[in-house]
């Protein structure tokens, strides 16, 4: 008898995430980040899972509530809870903003899910104050 081996699972997409360098100026964004999709509680945990460590534990996302698909009140990341809000305000269309107590606050753009990989590489440089 003969056992069949289940081909490998593929791993699972990379975050398209580019963040700006720590230090120097106040920025009003921190980067950028390009979801696969407008289901936040499959984008999320990936997102929070690549954000570098000193920017410690987030526990509350505002996101725009018109952009993406049911947005509960909270939710478990890595056996943390996290707070999640909406907003409506015409300003946060594109952006996310993520909160960790006692660290700070982050603002990156949100590159929408459909966009080219021409069209999003520039946006994406730019939130991150890439020189190119």
């Amino acid at each position: 008898m003969t056992t069949a081996q289940q081909p490998p699972r593929p791993s699972p997409p990379l975050v398209r995430l580019r963040l700006a360098p720590r230090g120097g100026v106040p920025r009003s964004i921190d980067g950028a980040w390009w979801p696969r999709s407008y289901d936040l509680l499959a984008e999320l945990p990936r997102l929070l899972a690549e954000l570098p460590r000193a920017w410690g534990n987030i526990a509350s996302v505002t996101v725009n509530g018109a952009t993406w698909a049911a947005v509960p009140g909270r939710m478990l990341v890595s056996n943390q809870v996290v707070r999640l809000r909406r907003t409506l305000t015409a300003s946060a269309a594109h952006t996310i903003v993520l909160l960790a107590p006692g660290q700070g606050r982050w603002d990156l753009l949100v590159v929408p899910p459909e966009t080219t990989e021409d069209a999003a590489e520039p946006l994406m440089a730019a939130a991150a104050g890439d020189q190119g």
